[in-house]
């Protein structure tokens, strides 16, 4: 069985800003990492692995260069390759934009019987990639996952929904959609750092993955960000004194006046 984790590397930051003419994320500048809800993926997709024989993982994300270091990461936590799918071709492109990349990349690389992907990542908080990827691959997707079974050609899954949760079953292939609750991530060994570090991280470009140029980035984004603000913090407070009396009556002035 072959299995694809889609990831992502996000800004290490919570300070993140958009660019206010042309709508995109800035980047530049920022520590980052592994997107922090993608790592549940990729440590099912290991434990599947290890308990099934015959399962090889590999992981995908798409972005500039140096997101290979994503990819380097996800090798070290178990999984058995890793790619980048980069161009600047593709700077700009919006959550469906994306996932007509991913979906092309995954057709070039597979087939694969199962596609993991995180609930959504943390720097643009959508939710809309994996879902739009089994739209494009034409398989069951299946969201809100916090649990995984497999049978005969088909997948079993966990799935949290208000009030409690329910079992949905879908056939092979299928993309699965987990939530942090499936698992703990492990913590990388010395050896998984020596082999995620040796590892050698496949590339692709626009060309490898087939699509026409329109179709990704900025031109092939529907989506568009129009307006950019930030909300802005202010406390009105008034300030009391005690020096010379009345700070009582001031007090209770002051909270007949409010309607407390």
């Amino acid at each position: 069985m072959k299995v694809a984790v889609l990831i992502k590397q996000v800004p290490a930051t919570e300070n993140v800003k958009i660019d206010p003419k042309t709508g995109v994320m800035v980047r530049e500048g920022l520590a980052v990492e592994v997107n922090p809800l993608d790592l549940h993926a990729i440590e099912e997709a290991v434990r599947i692995k290890e308990r099934t024989p015959g399962v090889s993982v590999t992981a995908l994300t798409m972005g500039p260069p140096a997101a290979a270091k994503a990819a380097r990461y996800a090798v070290s936590m178990g999984c058995d390759a890793g790619v980048v799918i980069t161009d600047r071709a593709f700077a700009g492109s919006d959550t469906l934009a994306t996932a007509r990349v991913l979906a092309e990349a995954v057709k070039k690389l597979g087939p694969f019987d199962l596609i993991l992907a995180g609930e959504r990542a943390t720097d643009g908080e959508t939710g809309q990639v994996g879902p739009l990827v089994a739209a494009l691959l034409g398989v069951p997707p299946l969201t809100y996952v916090s649990g995984l079974e497999f049978g005969s050609a088909k997948v079993e899954a966990r799935r949290a929904v208000e009030g409690g949760h329910e079992r949905v079953s879908a056939p092979l292939p299928a993309l699965a959609v987990v939530v942090k609750e499936i698992n703990s991530p492990r913590l990388c060994t010395l050896s998984g750092k020596l082999r995620g570090k040796s590892a050698e991280i496949g590339v692709m470009s626009l060309a490898d993955v087939g699509l026409p140029a329109e179709k990704t980035g900025l031109t092939g984004s529907p989506t568009r960000v129009v307006n950019v603000s930030y909300p802005k913090v202010t406390r009105e407070c008034r300030k009391v004194s005690a020096d010379g009396g009345g700070a009582v009556e001031a007090m209770l002035g002051f909270i007949e006046e409010v309607g407390v």
